[in-house]
C-alpha cells in the first residue's frame, strides 16, 4: 500500500492507526455464507406495530440468525437480512422466531437467487 501511494510504511501505519481510534474505520472478516453451509439467504421486510417498533427491532438484533437489521420508510417498518442452511430452516425462523415476536403484524420474505455483490461498507467492494 505504502509503495502504491508513495509514502513510508510509518506513514501508512500512523494513518492507519488514526483511522481506526476516530472509528473512521474498522477491521472486520466477512465470511461467505455458502462456504459455511448457509445455502438460503433473504430479505425479509415486516410490517409492525406503529408503537412496537423499538422492541421488535430490539428482539431481532438478538437473533443470532439476523445479520442486518434496519428500521425504514415505506410499506415495511423493520427489514431484516439473514442467512440459512434450508429454505426449512427459514420457514422455522419465520414460523417459531419472527412469527412469535409480539407487535409483528405481517412478513414478506424475499429469497436471494444469487448474490452479485457483497461490499464491507459503503464504497468499499470485498
Amino acid at each position: 500500500m505504502a509503495r502504491q501511494l508513495e509514502v513510508s510504511e510509518g506513514t501508512v501505519r500512523r494513518r492507519l492507526s488514526r483511522l481506526l481510534e476516530d472509528k473512521i474505520i474498522r477491521v472486520i472478516a466477512m465470511a461467505e455464507p455458502e462456504q459455511l453451509g448457509f445455502h438460503t439467504s433473504a430479505f425479509i421486510g415486516l410490517q409492525v406495530d406503529p408503537s412496537r417498533v423499538e422492541g421488535v427491532a430490539n428482539e431481532l438484533v438478538n437473533l443470532p440468525e439476523t445479520e442486518h437489521v434496519a428500521i425504514t420508510t415505506g410499506s415495511y417498518d423493520i427489514f431484516i437480512w439473514v442467512n440459512l442452511a434450508s429454505s426449512e430452516a427459514l420457514a422455522s425462523f419465520l414460523h417459531h422466531k419472527v412469527g412469535t415476536v409480539d407487535g409483528v403484524r405481517q412478513t414478506e420474505t424475499f429469497v436471494s437467487l444469487e448474490t452479485r455483490k457483497r461490499t464491507a461498507g459503503p464504497g468499499l467492494p470485498f
